[in-house]
């Protein structure tokens, strides 16, 4: 992946997770986490249990053995969505103003 096509990538998924705190949905979300799951473990590497667990991002704060009233699972989706868009922008300031080389710049530098 060239570093444009990073910064692009994370730039759209940061938009999505700013649209999910204003519009909240639980399928929408559940795609949006998947794919940046997927940029981000591309881009820095896979995180390791102890990492996700002390991120805490995507887990349920709900009461357990019943459904989210929908204001809720709003809340839960708005929660989940801003701390998602907050280690995106954190990532994206990483590439573009640190200039950290990622996963694919170490591997072609070799």
């Amino acid at each position: 992946m060239k570093r444009s096509d990073l910064v692009e990538h994370t730039t759209r998924l940061v938009a999505e997770g700013e649209r999910l705190q204003k519009q909240p949905g639980m399928a929408a979300l559940r795609t949006w986490l998947q794919l940046s799951d997927e940029l981000l473990s591309q881009a820095w590497g896979a995180m390791d249990r102890y990492h996700l667990a002390w991120l805490g991002v995507g887990r349920v704060a709900a009461v357990r053995g019943r459904a989210m009233t929908p204001e809720e699972e709003a809340a839960y989706v708005r929660d989940v969505a801003a701390q998602k868009t907050a280690a995106l922008k954190m990532s994206l300031r990483a590439v573009e103003e640190q200039n950290m080389p990622f996963l694919d710049e170490e591997r072609d530098s070799r």
